[in-house]
């Protein structure tokens, strides 16, 4: 554990009440610093900095209770009972913010006694610092261990209604010097806890360090965990997650990059869109806005980019680039284009004059994850630029013949065209006897149903049989292979629960699961549905970001550059991959993406080769 997990900036608000429970004082820092300090007798406490008011505030670390229901949107508060007040916490990066919590956590759970009573220590101790403060140690693994121990005590005695006994254990606990424990699971369990690659922590600095950034890499190098993992180091309030697609957007809990501009899509006059991003509601968006992010960016259309950099300079009336906005850009360019709308193809966001006068910083990722086996990645890498050796199609064509299906899981065909796909699966759920199921999905907010479609990929209506073929569209539970992309089929329905068979042959009954998108405003919409889809055909528009156990294709019908590429690398393996009637002509990149490329991976040379340390002058 770093020191940054005993520090925090994000705004603050402390209440101190009367015994009747009315407010005796309030004070509201809209930026202010927590840092976790120990006084000379080892007593801990948070401190609150305001610089802007020069003040600072001390609350003691005893008989606290923590609620952080909503620490994933940057919000908790601590109660200080000896103290009467309460701290709220809000517009934190929940990744901080988490950190932050579970440091508190670690150091009351593992505060000795004996130790803080003793005299001599205190002696030992009392001339360190003049204000009588230190800073707290990071957590050491001993610390570390101790609390998860306790904390996953906590979790297997907690029950949905815990008994009496346990209730007056968990209200000694709160009382005391440990953090009430609904805290304790989710900062163990969280997955903004999961470590980032060294190439991963390079970029996620570049973003902290307030840089313009784009970073790309190939299927399966983490991109979109990356993305995640930025996001949460990013107050929520004044940041904005967007992605080119529906189905991208809901994977970084964001919205499309239509619903963030207000200009529709972005066909009208410069004028008309600046008319449309001037009402009210976009006007406040973009002006709060100061990191902006937008995921799958290469099937972001060129001149829409070159719109939208225009608006954020006409709404926030400065003419630095995009209105001084901090842009973090991600996606692979040689996977799916722009939609073209006219005859002369796509025109990529890079070939925008916003592109030159905005992106500073270029990273690539090079560490394939979602592949093991080395000759497959070799394989990808080299269709991912168009070149397929006669070695490569004599190794996908062997495909054919392999027999990918076990535990009565059908291969899932990708489709070029989403209507084929659809086609595909009606044809073949009407094919089998027995009794039908529907699931109908229970949404928020009946209004935004439509948009629940578009974005989630969660379908509104579900029909099921027994023999069904489905795909699991939720991490359920990753060491157990229940994770999104999973295939399996319907063996039985119990109580009405779909009970589906995997492909490992691990059973799972597939109750009711709760996805989240956000509104343009902010607001939350909610779906809860089964988290299974039918899964004889795919499209492989609707693909992109899956890992696919079992996957068959025939790739006669594409249509795009990439759109090869993207299919092939859906496969897990090529063990778990059958190709039909392949040919090198199938597999071909856009010219202007490998000219990109080949002048970003120049750049990127001449930038490993700066010295470390020495100054360079940039001119412009």
């Amino acid at each position: 554990m770093d020191s940054d997990s005993c520090s925090l900036t994000c705004t603050v608000t402390v209440e101190w009440l009367n015994t009747q429970g009315s407010i005796l004082r309030k004070i509201t820092h809209r930026t202010a610093s927590l840092r976790l300090i120990r006084d000379n007798r080892r007593e801990m406490f948070i401190e609150i900095h305001a610089e802007k008011a020069n003040a600072r505030t001390r609350l003691s670390l005893k008989g606290i209770s923590v609620f952080n229901k909503f620490m994933i949107e940057g919000k908790a508060s601590i109660k200080f009972k000896e103290q009467n007040c309460t701290l709220f916490l809000s517009n934190a990066p929940s990744s901080q913010l988490i950190s932050f919590l579970r440091t508190i956590f670690i150091k009351l759970t593992g505060q000795d006694e004996s130790t803080l009573k003793n005299p001599l220590r205190e002696r030992l101790l009392s001339n360190i610092r003049s204000d009588g403060a230190n800073d707290i140690s990071p957590a050491t693994s001993t610390e570390i261990n101790k609390a998860k121990e306790k904390a996953l005590a906590v979790s297997r005695k907690t029950t949905t209604t815990p008994s009496p006994s346990s209730v007056k254990k968990r209200k000694r606990l709160s009382d005391g010097n440990t953090p009430a424990m609904p805290i304790v699971k989710r900062l163990y369990e969280n997955p903004t806890t999961e470590k980032l690659t060294e190439e991963q922590n390079i970029i996620l600095s570049a973003v902290r360090n307030g840089k313009n950034v784009f970073f790309t890499g190939s299927a399966g190098t983490g991109k979109s965990f990356l993305l995640r993992k930025i996001i949460s180091a990013l107050p929520p309030d004044v940041t904005m997650a967007t992605a080119s697609t529906g189905v991208a957007a809901c994977q970084i809990s964001g919205i499309t990059l239509h619903q963030f501009a207000g200009i529709g899509l972005g066909t009208g006059t410069m004028d008309r869109c600046f008319q449309l991003a001037s009402r009210a509601a976009s006007t406040a968006i973009w002006r709060k806005t100061k990191h902006l992010v937008i995921d799958e960016i290469s099937m972001v259309d060129g001149d829409f980019f070159d719109k939208i950099e225009a608006v954020a300079r006409h709404v926030r009336r400065t003419e630095r680039p995009f209105g001084g906005i901090q842009l973090i850009l991600c996606g692979d360019f040689f996977q799916l284009p722009p939609v073209s709308r006219d005859n002369d193809g796509a025109k990529f966001c890079f070939q925008s004059e916003a592109w030159q006068k905005c992106v500073h910083f270029n990273y690539e990722l090079r560490t394939v994850h979602r592949q093991k086996d080395e000759a497959f990645v070799k394989i990808l890498n080299n269709i991912r630029i168009g070149r397929v050796t006669d070695d490569i199609v004599d190794t996908l064509k062997e495909t054919a013949k392999q027999k990918i299906e076990s535990n009565g899981v059908l291969a899932t065909r990708l489709c070029s065209h989403v209507k084929e796909a659809d086609e595909i699966n009606e044809f073949q759920l009407n094919e089998l006897k027995g009794e039908t199921k529907v699931y109908t999905a229970l949404d928020s907010d009946s209004s935004m149903t439509h948009t629940l479609d578009q974005q989630l990929g969660i379908p509104g209506k579900l029909v099921l049989k027994v023999g069904a073929q489905v795909m699991l569209l939720r991490n359920i539970n990753v060491t157990s292979g229940l994770v999104n992309g999973a295939r399996g089929v319907i063996i039985d329905f119990k109580n009405d629960v779909p009970v589906v068979q995997l492909r490992s042959g691990t059973h799972y009954e597939a109750k009711m699961e709760k996805w989240s998108i956000k509104t343009s405003s902010g607001a939350l919409v909610h779906r809860k549905q089964v988290p299974l889809k039918l899964a004889w055909a795919f499209s492989i528009h609707k693909s992109q970001g899956l890992t696919l156990d079992c996957v068959e294709m025939c790739l006669s019908r594409v249509f795009d550059a990439g759109q090869s590429y993207v299919a092939l690398s859906r496969a897990q393996s090529l063990q778990s991959l059958r190709i039909l009637d392949f040919n090198s002509q199938q597999v071909w990149a856009n010219t202007a993406v490998l000219e990109f490329y080949k002048k970003f991976r120049r750049n990127l040379q001449e930038m490993e080769m700066i010295p470390l340390g020495k100054k360079i002058k940039l001119e412009k």
